[in-house]
């Protein structure tokens, strides 16, 4: 630090304030990650309504092909949305257009890490001068690197413009 340090203003870093012109296609957004318990399950199913017991019962889903509880699919989905979002690109989204071609490809289980990533595949201007549109392609990935779950979804975010 040089003496001259102390007198300056100090530099306030927070999350970046990032617009659709800041992406281009092919850029690939990695969110942190989250290990899913016991609470998440609980949680979501009293938020949702969906009791399932292959969620919460684990004499139930002890007699299932996988053997343990697993995690709900949505909740997998909305935790990767929700994820993505902590990297700064989405304070000015204007709106969500959508989800498409949703798989679940593997079971998430109780003490499985997720980590999102989102592979920008679409950007085009709206028809306001002041919108852009992204169409991401989704990856939940557990601690082992093996994708969980795609998606596709779209949103209109403001430019800088």
């Amino acid at each position: 630090m040089t003496a001259d340090a102390v007198t300056d203003a100090p530099r306030i870093i927070g999350r970046p304030d990032l617009y659709w012109d800041d992406l281009v296609v092919g850029d690939v957004l990695r969110g942190p990650g989250i290990t899913i318990s016991e609470a998440h399950l609980v949680t979501w199913a009293g938020l949702t309504g969906d009791t399932v017991s292959l969620h919460l019962d684990e004499e139930y889903a002890a007699t299932t092909q996988f053997g343990q509880r697993i995690a709900h699919g949505p909740l997998t989905l909305a935790l990767a949305l929700g994820l993505i979002t902590q990297t700064g690109y989405f304070n000015h989204v204007v709106a969500w257009l959508g989800l498409d071609e949703v798989r679940a490809s593997r079971p998430v289980v109780l003490g499985d890490t997720i980590q999102p990533e989102a592979e920008l595949i679409k950007a085009r201007r709206s028809s306001k001068p002041t919108q852009g549109i992204w169409t991401l392609a989704y990856r939940a990935i557990n601690q082992r690197g093996d994708a969980v779950m795609s998606f596709q979804s779209s949103f209109m975010i403001s430019t800088r413009s």
